[in-house]
């Protein structure tokens, strides 16, 4: 694994790959909560020129941590793969409700990060998952740290669904790119995703109905 001082190269190889929802490359970033997903795709949403960011966190809620697979299919999917902007209705953490609606366009490249953005119904769609490499014990205390003790009953929820989650539809193995934090930037290396040739585009039994 070799270290990198900008994100720059990473950027053009993702913007030089196949388009793999109509004309939307999708790049999937997924790891443990709390491992600097959201952070990471915000610096490479800005190497890319200002790629769009949608946070798989806007598309849960309190009731479905990870069953919002239809919402996502239905709200975002099928429009962009229509080449259609998506219309979706983000969740308020706050306010335990959906609303108001955002229009998220088909943009070249678009970043969807959030433990699941490399679930088995996204995998198809996604023309490259990234997987970041902190460790599932030091990711979580990390996320409880920058939530305080107020979230406590809500990360013990969540870490009994995350290992449920991963043990029936792990992400890592599929993963075209392993990402790791470092004192001087971010380093990053071919995931089992690319050395086995695993197929990330759509197949015929994949197709999305046109929305």
């Amino acid at each position: 694994m070799e270290p990198h001082q900008s994100l720059e190269s990473l950027a053009r190889e993702l913007a030089a790959l196949p388009c793999s929802l109509g004309p939307v490359r999708l790049i999937g970033i997924d790891g443990h909560a709390g491992s600097g997903k959201s952070t990471f795709a915000g610096r490479l949403a800005d190497a890319l020129g200002g790629a769009p960011v949608l946070h798989l966190d806007d598309v849960a809620s309190h009731e479905e941590l990870f069953g919002w697979e239809e919402r996502l299919r239905t709200q975002v999917l099928e429009p962009l793969a229509c080449g259609r902007p998506a219309h979706w209705t983000p969740y308020d953490w706050v306010e335990c409700r959906f609303g108001p609606e955002r229009v998220l366009e088909p943009a070249p490249v678009l970043l969807v990060e959030g433990v699941g953005a490399g679930r088995r119904a996204l995998r198809p769609h996604l023309a490259r998952l990234l997987w970041m490499e902190t460790p599932r014990a030091q990711s979580w205390t990390r996320g409880r740290d920058r939530d305080g003790r107020e979230l406590s009953d809500f990360w013990d929820g969540w870490e009994r669904a995350e290992r449920a989650h991963f043990s029936c539809d792990p992400s890592r193995p599929f993963a075209g790119t392993l990402v790791r934090q470092s004192s001087t930037g971010y380093e990053w290396s071919p995931g089992a995703g690319a050395t086995a040739g695993t197929s990330t585009f759509l197949t015929d039994g994949d197709q999305l109905p046109r929305a």
